[in-house]
């Protein structure tokens, strides 16, 4: 299976996006070709994985002049193949499913659509199956990298001593985040205790998208001591904003760090003084990336991993939070990229 791993070299994507603002099933934007895309649980709105991966396609597109359709699964995920399939049957191509839960569907519809080229994200395939994989495009990131930095920052910004996570599903990918978060935190003060808690448990994955449980959740760390919770759950980040902001009052100590895009840029304006840092999983570049590849003639399938060496994770600054740090953290970074720090994918407790 070929590998690569990324090095963002995507055109500059200046227009506005053209795809259409529902995520529902109508079609728009150019006449060089057409780009099908499936959300994740979540779906578009999310202000997360889902958002970012729908600017990298329409904005992508937009620059190259693709019409581009956007797909919501059913709220089980079902038909996720049946979209994959509509998709791919209606002439669109590439065809993108978003998150590891379309391993086997992309799969499935790949080897039914030779002449196809997807991409998957969040997913790389094993080389038992490598021959049916030629046509399929691997997403995937260093998220532990990423968290690692954001875990270091808590660590540095605590008064407690005590800081969380939330994850939305307990899966090996989602404990990525939780590894990086907690070596980063371990990395500053051995000592620190962090708490970490999973919405929900496979096979069920509405963790993604259950903010009242993941403010439930972060309600009861805030008050059991936990003074910055990092979440890695999707849609349900929102009930950890709440909480957040519930819990602080006078406590200007009290914060929620993001994950996957800016969410300083995106949550309201009261949820902004809560925002420490975000966890940036530039999917919007990779997607974008994949479509620009395509568009260059790329069809062949592979895997292309976006780490920090590549860009493809970081920590946010926005709010200026995190600016009496930055420079600490950005010497972990540094660190990280040389080899002088490895960190773990699984938690290490």
């Amino acid at each position: 299976m070929l590998a690569a791993t990324a090095m963002l070299a995507v055109p500059a994507l200046m227009l506005a996006s053209c795809g259409n603002d529902d995520g529902g099933d109508e079609a728009s934007g150019g006449d060089n070709g057409k780009i099908g895309l499936v959300f994740d649980i979540g779906g578009k709105g999310d202000k997360s994985f889902n958002d970012a991966a729908s600017k990298g396609l329409n904005e992508a597109a937009d620059e190259l002049g693709y019409e581009t359709k956007e797909l919501e699964p059913d709220e089980g995920g079902q038909n996720r193949a049946e979209l994959l399939e509509s998709l791919a049957s209606g002439g669109y191509n590439p065809v993108i499913g978003v998150g590891f839960l379309f391993a086997d569907s992309v799969l499935e519809t790949a080897q039914a659509h030779p002449d196809t080229t997807f991409a998957i994200v969040d997913n790389a395939y094993g080389p038992e199956d490598e021959a049916k994989t030629k046509n399929i495009k691997q997403l995937v990131f260093a998220e532990e990298q990423g968290s690692f930095l954001v875990g270091a920052a808590a660590a540095m910004k605590t008064e407690t001593d005590t800081i969380g996570f939330i994850g939305g599903v307990e899966t090996d990918l989602i404990k990525k985040f939780e590894a990086g978060y907690e070596a980063g935190a371990k990395h500053v003060n051995p000592e620190i205790k962090i708490e970490a808690q999973y919405i929900t448990q496979p096979p069920d994955f509405n963790g993604f998208d259950d903010p009242a449980k993941a403010k439930t959740i972060a309600k009861s760390m805030y008050d059991g001591g936990a003074d910055i919770i990092f979440h890695a759950a999707g849609a349900s980040g929102s009930g950890l904003f709440e909480a957040a902001v519930e819990a602080r009052g006078d406590n200007e100590n009290i914060w929620a760090i993001g994950v996957d895009s800016d969410q300083y840029k995106l949550v309201p304006e009261d949820q902004q003084k809560i925002m420490l840092t975000s966890m940036i999983k530039k999917v919007d570049v990779a997607v974008a990336g994949a479509i620009t590849d395509f568009d260059n003639g790329s069809t062949e399938g592979g895997v292309t991993s976006f780490d920090l060496e590549a860009g493809g994770v970081d920590y946010s600054t926005s709010g200026g939070f995190v600016d009496d740090i930055s420079g600490d953290i950005d010497k972990l970074k540094e660190q990280i990229i040389s080899g002088e720090i490895e960190v773990p994918i699984t938690p290490q407790g």
